[in-house]
């Protein structure tokens, strides 16, 4: 049951992560004819209008009760599809061609940040397994960024604004991941449909402020159209199919194991460079095991400890029973 577990929590994380890194080469067609804040927002617009009407379906009219749990909900919806969404796109945006390579290689930061921001809310620090394996990834994704070159630290320099709105964005997002925790009782469908109306709700007031103030204008039809394959694509599989299969997943794997799958993102954005015909170094490729490396020990770890916790309950249950037998 644990091996099945941990195998659908991987394979829903890393549908989740592959499809995060097919958004950003698509989006980058996007905001070049509209600005990333109505971007974002009439793309989770539309998944909040889906996932509502599955949710009526599924659980009926009760389950969009916030049942004394708004402020959590608005928190952590705002941080993910308001904050994430827009500081990401906007930064990619500022930075032109090379802000597609850049959002998908913040990605890689989500474990390192999930580590310091459970070690620093929890006061617990994790294993040292799980660390190692933060790191080994890490390492992994730097060979393939940098390709084994320092050029990219010397971009980073020069777009330090971009590079800041992506990494707040990113920040978001982990927020938004370890809060599933705290709705455990809740289906995925239900926790990421309220959480996607609240955030919405929060974009569409900073979209109306600003072109009320003429800091955004308001595309007409013709430009929405204009993106229409584009916008298809990242409402239904980075948008509504990745959320729920990202949520799940988190679920059945816990944050801080769960989000490792995030270092797919860069990868899947190469891959896709590369069938446009870009030359895959042995820097990436090599880089690529790593994280795949880093992927498959911390989920062997994970099992390899849930076994002997078992093996212990199961070892206690006989004396236990035979201690009640005896008195």
């Amino acid at each position: 049951m644990l091996s099945k577990q941990i195998v659908t929590g991987s394979i829903l994380c890393l549908i989740a992560s592959m499809s995060w890194g097919a958004m950003f080469p698509v989006a980058h067609l996007a905001l070049q004819k509209m600005d990333p804040f109505y971007f974002s927002f009439i793309r989770y617009f539309a998944v909040t209008v889906i996932l509502s009407v599955l949710l009526w379906m599924k659980e009926g009219k009760a389950a969009f009760r916030l049942e004394g749990k708004g402020k959590t909900l608005l928190f952590f919806g705002t941080m993910a599809f308001t904050v994430y969404n827009m500081a990401v796109f906007f930064g990619q945006q500022l930075m032109g061609e090379a802000g597609t390579i850049a959002a998908s290689i913040m990605e890689v930061l989500m474990p390192m940040i999930s580590v310091m921001l459970l070690w620093i809310t929890t006061k617990k620090a994790p294993n040292t397994y799980t660390l190692t394996s933060v790191g080994i990834a890490l390492a992994g994704a730097l060979l393939v960024i940098t390709n084994g070159k320092f050029t990219f630290f010397m971009m980073a320099g020069q777009h330090l604004v971009p590079l800041l709105l992506i990494f707040a964005g990113v920040v978001g997002w982990v927020v938004y991941s370890l809060g599933e925790s705290r709705f455990r009782d809740w289906s995925i469908l239900r926790y990421s449909t309220l959480t996607c109306l609240l955030g919405t709700a929060v974009s569409f007031i900073v979209v109306t402020l600003a072109s009320v103030f003429g800091l955004v204008p308001v595309p007409g039809w013709h430009t929405i159209l204009s993106i229409k394959y584009e916008m298809s694509f990242m409402i239904l599989l980075p948008g509504l199919v990745a959320l729920l299969c990202w949520n799940s997943g988190i679920k059945r794997l816990s944050p801080i194991n769960g989000i490792l799958f995030i270092n797919f993102v860069p990868i899947t954005t190469f891959v896709i460079m590369a069938f446009q015909g870009y030359q895959i170094s042995n820097y990436e490729f090599y880089g690529t095991l790593l994280i795949i490396f880093a992927l498959l020990r911390n989920n062997m770890h994970q099992r390899k400890t849930q076994r002997l916790k078992d093996n212990k309950t199961y070892s206690a249950s006989p004396v236990k029973e035979r201690s009640e037998a005896a008195l």
